[in-house]
């Protein structure tokens, strides 16, 4: 089935994750992302890259989900930049984010500086 870039959110793997890292098979319940929050961290032609978001989090609906299953090939962590917003709102800094390339996509993963952890641009080649 090819290659394909998942988004895993930090917190998905925080809650209730199980660590991986290149070379091992997954199995993914996985939607459509929300290419808009990727887009204005790591900027559009990056975002457009992104071909699933991982789900095991609420309903997986066979509407709007899909399984995901192969190998991991490679695993970047992100991080971001936030800032206020008047109403006290946190949001991410538009292009703050940041790529690091890593072996294992640990449970909880250090922000970097003034950078928050955010979540895992995950490659899988799909069987």
């Amino acid at each position: 089935m090819g290659a394909m870039t998942v988004w895993m959110d930090s917190w998905q793997m925080e809650c209730c994750g199980t660590p991986f890292s290149i070379g091992e098979r997954v199995d993914w319940a996985v939607r459509e992302p929300d290419r808009n929050w990727l887009a204005r961290v790591l900027g559009s032609p990056a975002a457009e890259q992104v071909d699933a978001a991982e789900e095991h989090h609420g309903d997986v609906d066979p509407e709007t989900t899909h399984r995901a299953t192969g190998t991991v090939t490679g695993i970047q962590y992100v991080h971001c930049r936030y800032e206020r917003a008047q109403d006290g709102t946190g949001h991410a800094v538009p292009g703050s984010g940041t790529l690091t390339e890593v072996h294992e996509a640990e449970k909880w993963v250090r922000d970097s500086g003034e950078s928050q952890f955010v979540g895992y641009l995950v490659q899988v080649d799909q069987d």
